[in-house]
């Protein structure tokens, strides 16, 4: 008997250290993948070019994967190492704090969470296993971190005031966002809770229609509802910027027509050039544009459709002849458990592949950088 309960808790014990120790760096590993490539060729101009580049990209979700963001690591896209290495100046980091199983571009439902599991393994607070809006408290908590130790390396920026410090300095500036407003969990009082935790990016939905309103993933095809009509209204108030990638399109029009302030798609395709269900219509993102937004081009194959540097510069310089340079950025979504062509520390390949489809420098400096720095400079709170 003794024999049996020695084999029993040594089992226990191993089950426990694949389910917290092994399995979480594996499956990020797999679901944020770099695609296997050469080492990519940067002409001399493109590298000139880079270095003089204040990169700044409006999406990644580096803070959903159990790494230090601060050190350099072998798996997934981002870390404070290689965002400096590829130039960024600025980046957004996206807090997912729930998705539902069997997830697709065409229709998902809101009652099944792969969020909860991932929370458990990586050893996330037990608040946050059954709270939505505590994994965005803790994710944003993360950023804090980042700043205690990481120097004059890293600010994590919640006014334009920080952001200017940022650039005025050589550190990289952080500011976060939510992917959907779900976290707010139906009470309006907790959009202050989150903006005191420095929440200055709201995504409205992700993949699954929300107390907001509809999806582009989800069920209903919904605009806004009361509650999200007052969630919008409220977060503008505060000084937030609303981010209606994921957003159905109802939804994205009735944000437009609530209020002058401009808005962001953080992560898109262009229909036109990759007819994705993952992209609203040519026609929507002009309105955006139209209304001083700014859109943000994916690397990934169901944004851009041919995940290569090439492939996303094709989809930049179609977006720049749609709606116009001032109005295009980056969007990556790394570590968005998507492939992409590179990590963030070979992003001089994407300057060397728009040198190569025809821009010029102005507008390649704008979309990989100066049009999401100004952007925030002009709506984020001043201090």
């Amino acid at each position: 008997m003794k024999t049996f309960g020695a084999i029993a808790g040594a089992l226990l014990i191993i089950g426990a250290v694949i389910f917290f120790v092994v399995l979480p760096p594996r499956v990020d590993d797999r679901m944020n993948v770099v695609i296997e490539h050469a080492p990519y060729e940067v002409s001399a101009e493109a590298h000139a070019l880079h270095e003089k580049i204040h990169v700044a990209d409006l999406h990644a979700d580096m803070l959903l994967w159990m790494r230090d963001p601060s050190e350099r690591h072998a798996r997934g896209h981002t870390d404070l190492p290689r965002l400096r290495e590829g130039g960024v100046k600025l980046q957004v980091f996206t807090a997912v704090t729930k998705t539902p199983k069997n997830l697709n571009y065409d229709e998902n439902d809101a009652g099944s969470d792969d969020i909860t599991l991932l929370a458990v393994a990586q050893r996330w607070p037990i608040r946050t296993w059954g709270s939505i809006l505590e994994r965005a408290l803790y994710q944003a908590s993360r950023l804090d971190r980042l700043e205690r130790v990481a120097g004059d390396d890293f600010i994590f920026v919640k006014s334009a005031s920080d952001l200017q410090r940022a650039l005025n300095g050589d550190a990289l500036a952080g500011i976060y966002g939510i992917e959907g407003a779900h976290p707010l969990e139906g009470d309006l009082a907790n959009i202050d809770r989150l903006y005191d935790a420095g929440l200055r990016v709201m995504g409205l939905q992700h993949f699954f229609d929300n107390e907001l309103g509809g999806s582009l993933h989800g069920k209903s095809g919904a605009g806004l509802t009361d509650f999200g009509k007052a969630a919008v209204d409220t977060a503008v108030a505060r000084g937030m910027i609303v981010d209606v990638a994921h957003s159905s399109e109802q939804v994205v029009r009735d944000v437009l027509a609530r209020n002058d302030k401009p808005v962001i798609v953080s992560h898109t395709g262009l229909k036109g050039h990759c007819d994705s269900p993952r992209n609203i219509s040519d026609t929507l993102m002009q309105e955006i544009a139209d209304h001083g937004g700014l859109i943000g081009v994916g690397f990934w194959d169901g944004a851009i459709c041919t995940p290569t540097p090439q492939g996303i510069a094709g989809a930049i310089i179609y977006a720049v002849g749609l709606v116009g340079a001032d109005h295009v950025a980056l969007g990556s979504d790394f570590d968005g458990t998507v492939s992409a062509p590179f990590d963030a520390s070979e992003l001089a390949v994407l300057t060397n592949a728009l040198i190569q489809g025809g821009l010029d420098e102005p507008t390649i400096r704008a979309v990989m950088g100066e049009n999401a720095i100004r952007f925030f400079l002009e709506n984020l709170p001043a201090a």
